[in-house]
C-alpha cells in the first residue's frame, strides 16, 4: 500500500532539477521527463522512482512468463527496462553479436518512492514502510542547492565505429537483395558507436543530452553500475485504460537555423514518397502486432505519417490505437507487440533473423524500451533510441543509431541519416 501526498510547486523548474539531484543517493533511480512536449497522450510531466524494495532480473529464456508473476505478485508500481534481445523469448531466434555493456536482457524494479510531476503539482507515492519520510523528503529537494554547472569530461573520449563506412555500404547492400529477393519489405539496420576504458559522469551527459535534445520521452535509468540516458523522440506503447497507444517513427529529416530552410525540409519530409512508404509498411506491422491483443475492429489510425519538429531533427510519426479486453494480461500485451515494429521491420520474424545476421554488435538495451508500469494494469514504454548506454565497471560506453532499408534505400542516403541521428550523442560525449 501507498501513500499519496501532493505539493504546489512555486518553482518547478527548480524542483525538477533538484529532485533528480537528490535522487542520485540511490542504487535505483528512473526519471522520465516530456520535456514541456505536451501530448495529449502524456499522463504526467515528469516522473521519478527511487529505491528498489523488490526487484526482477532474467535473460531472455521464459522471461515474459516469469515477469508476469512478478508483475502479479507485486501488483504495484514497477520502473525498469524490456532489452532489443528478449525477443529470443518471443521467437526461436538467438544472438550472438558482440556485447560490450552486459546488461541483463530484463530489469525492473518496485521503488520505495515515486514522485510524480504535473504542472506545478508535485505528488509524493510513497510505500507505508517509508511514508514517514515524506515531509523530510520534499524540505530536502525543495531547499536543495540546485548544481547547474554541468562536468566537462576530463579524459577526451575516443569514439570508436563497430563497422566502417565500407563496410556500411556492403552489409545494405546485402540487405537490399534481401529485399529485391521478396524475403523483407523493410528492415531497420542500425551500427554501433563505442568507447572502451572510458569513464563518464552519467548526471552531466543526461543534462546535456537533454538541453541539446529536449526529448518528449527522455529518460535518466540507473541500476547500480549500469545507466541509460535517453532523447528519445519515440513512444512504443502505452496502455490508458481499455486503450493501448502506438506512435512508430519513420522518416527523418535534420533541423536548420534558418526558418525558410527549416520549414521546406519540414515540407520536403511530409512529400518524401520514400519516408512515407516506410512509415505506412511500420503502421502496417504495429496494426498487426496490436490486433492479436485488441477486441475485432478496434485498431485505427489516428495519425498518419504526421510531422513533428523537435531540437534536432524532423520525424515523421503515426499513432495507431486499439482496445484490449477487460482481462487482458498486461505482460501478455508487451510480449504480442515486443520488440517494435520501428525498430524490426516486415515480416517482423524475417526482418529480426536478417538484422542478426548483418548487425555487428548485440543491440541489448539499444532499441529495447524503457518505461513504467502502474497497480491499475496501466503502463507506457519509450522506445530505446537517440541514448547512451554506460557499463561503469566496464568503463564502456556506446550508442547506437540505425534507419530503415526498404527497396528504393541509398546506402550513402541511409549513412548520412544515421550520422544526423549520432550527431547529439558524438557531441555530447566529445564535448563539442
Amino acid at each position: 500500500m501507498r501513500k499519496t501526498i501532493a505539493y504546489a510547486i512555486p518553482d518547478i523548474v527548480h524542483f525538477k532539477k533538484a529532485a533528480l539531484q537528490w535522487a542520485q543517493q540511490f542504487n535505483e533511480v528512473t526519471w522520465l521527463d516530456d520535456n514541456n512536449h505536451n501530448s495529449k497522450y502524456n499522463s504526467f510531466d515528469a516522473l521519478l522512482a527511487v529505491d528498489g524494495l523488490t526487484a526482477f532480473v532474467t535473460d531472455a529464456e521464459n522471461a515474459f512468463k516469469d515477469f508476469e508473476e512478478y508483475q502479479r505478485t507485486t501488483n504495484d508500481w514497477l520502473f525498469g527496462y524490456l532489452s532489443y534481445d528478449l525477443k529470443n523469448d518471443v521467437e526461436r531466434l538467438s544472438s550472438k553479436n558482440s556485447d560490450g555493456l552486459h546488461f541483463p536482457e530484463l530489469y525492473f524494479y518496485q521503488p520505495k518512492k515515486i514522485i510524480k510531476i504535473t504542472g506545478n503539482t508535485a505528488e509524493f507515492i510513497y510505500l507505508n514502510m517509508v511514508d514517514d519520510e515524506i515531509e523530510e523528503d520534499y524540505k530536502s529537494i525543495t531547499s536543495l542547492e540546485v548544481i547547474n554547472a554541468i562536468k566537462e569530461n576530463p579524459k577526451k573520449i575516443k569514439i570508436k565505429l563497430r563497422i566502417f563506412k565500407d563496410e556500411y555500404f556492403k552489409k545494405v547492400t546485402k540487405m537490399l537483395q534481401y529485399i529485391q529477393r521478396g524475403d523483407i519489405y523493410e528492415a531497420n539496420f542500425c551500427q554501433e558507436f563505442y568507447a572502451e576504458k572510458t569513464t563518464i559522469e552519467p548526471l552531466s551527459v543526461f543534462k546535456k543530452l537533454n538541453k541539446i535534445s529536449k526529448a518528449p520521452f527522455a529518460t535518466y535509468l540507473k541500476i547500480q553500475d549500469k545507466y541509460i540516458l535517453s532523447a528519445s523522440p519515440e513512444r512504443y506503447l502505452k496502455k490508458e485504460g481499455n486503450v493501448l497507444i502506438s506512435q512508430p517513427i519513420k522518416g527523418t529529416a535534420k533541423r536548420s537555423t534558418n526558418k525558410e530552410e527549416d520549414d521546406s525540409l519540414k515540407r520536403n519530409l511530409s512529400l518524401d514518397k520514400k519516408e512515407r512508404a516506410e512509415n505506412i509498411m511500420i503502421v502496417d506491422l504495429v496494426r498487426n502486432d496490436l490486433s492479436k491483443s485488441a477486441i475485432k475492429g478496434t485498431v485505427k489510425v489516428k495519425e498518419l505519417c504526421k510531422v513533428y519538429s523537435y531540437q534536432q531533427v524532423h520525424q515523421m510519426v503515426s499513432t495507431i490505437t486499439a482496445t484490449i479486453p477487460d482481462k487482458k494480461n498486461i505482460v501478455e500485451v508487451l510480449k504480442e507487440t515486443f520488440p517494435m515494429g520501428s525498430m524490426t521491420g516486415a515480416p517482423k520474424l524475417s526482418a529480426m533473423e536478417i538484422i542478426e545476421e548483418l548487425e555487428s554488435f548485440k543491440r541489448g538495451v539499444y532499441s529495447g524500451a524503457v518505461g513504467y508500469i502502474t497497480p491499475e494494469q496501466n503502463f507506457d514504454f519509450n522506445v530505446v533510441i537517440r541514448s547512451i548506454l554506460y557499463n561503469a565497471t566496464q568503463e564502456y560506453v556506446s550508442y547506437a543509431v540505425g534507419s530503415a532499408i526498404t527497396a528504393k534505400a541509398s546506402p550513402e542516403k541511409e549513412y548520412e541519416e544515421c550520422l544526423i541521428k549520432a550527431k547529439a550523442m558524438k557531441q555530447v560525449l566529445e564535448n563539442t
